[in-house]
């Protein structure tokens, strides 16, 4: 099988029964596998799903897990060639997909890909270039960690560099979580999501990951996804607020105080993972 996507929800099922159809006529033209995996909603997520798309695999779960542990039982369940992840807040376009599984085939350096996303309105969404936003990037600086993420350009004008980079195809540090295409091989080296990174953070976790393994992430522009988060997240919530800089606290205690266990050329020690790397 080429492709399997997976897409979590948890109590949105007014943008998932939006979303899967575009997934659907995004993936008509590639074997492909759908798994939705529902978090514990409340509302009628499930039922929709399986009255709507019966063609779609789910996996529900009777206690919230996650974002991160909900993937991974969709990884876990995967048997395509890529993962695409998506949250169900994004509709697709038409030939997104099948122009980021080409871009894949023709990039066997490439680990993940990810493209631009979109308000509904039409307006550019400067984190699916960079993979992360303001607060994350003031925490690399502040650690030092910001030396290892050198395509994300911190210590310059970030917001005027994507605006004149917005169409170019290029290789950066960190993947949009709401939109990313992974290869398989890739997962099978490095290990799947770490699932400490309960909502958030999990993505930039991988990213990094795969870059440490000697695979590039790239951004493929020429295509988009319609991306509805900015306008549905409350950043004034305990429980955000919790999610959010809670990650934070994790990577930077993950990578700041990890102990050397090997040694790979051309990567800092303190970072180098637990696998060996082929070369």
């Amino acid at each position: 099988m080429k492709l399997s996507v997976i897409v979590v929800n948890r109590n949105m099922c007014s943008l998932l029964k939006q979303c899967l159809p575009t997934l659907i006529r995004a993936c008509q033209d590639i074997e492909h596998q759908i798994i939705v995996i529902d978090d514990s909603s409340t509302d009628k997520s499930v039922e929709m799903v399986k009255t709507d798309f019966p063609e779609v695999s789910m996996i529900v779960n009777e206690q919230s897990i996650g974002m991160a542990a909900s993937r991974n039982l969709g990884i876990e369940k995967a048997k395509g060639e890529y993962v695409l992840l998506v949250n169900a807040d994004i509709i697709s376009g038409k030939k997104t997909v099948e122009q980021v599984v080409q871009f894949m085939d023709g990039h066997p350096d490439a680990g993940a890909v990810g493209v631009r996303a979109l308000t509904p309105r039409g307006r550019f969404i400067p984190e699916s270039r960079t993979g992360f936003g303001r607060s994350w990037a003031t925490l690399l600086k502040i650690t030092g960690l910001a030396k290892y993420f050198p395509k994300s350009r911190l210590y310059k004008n970030e917001e005027r560099w994507i605006d004149e980079d917005e169409f170019a195809t290029t290789e950066v540090d960190v993947i949009n979580g709401a939109f990313m295409l992974l290869r398989r091989s890739a997962l099978n080296k490095i290990g799947k999501l770490d699932e400490r990174f309960i909502q958030f953070g999990h993505d930039i976790d991988l990213s990094f990951r795969l870059r440490l393994a000697g695979y590039k992430n790239y951004y493929y522009p020429r295509t988009y996804i319609l991306n509805f988060a900015k306008q549905l997240t409350s950043k004034f919530t305990l429980d955000y607020i919790r999610k959010f800089y809670g990650a934070m606290i994790i990577f930077a205690g993950k990578y700041l105080f990890k102990m050397p266990e090997i040694k790979v050329p051309g990567i800092p020690q303190m970072f180098a993972p637990k696998y060996e790397i082929e070369r």
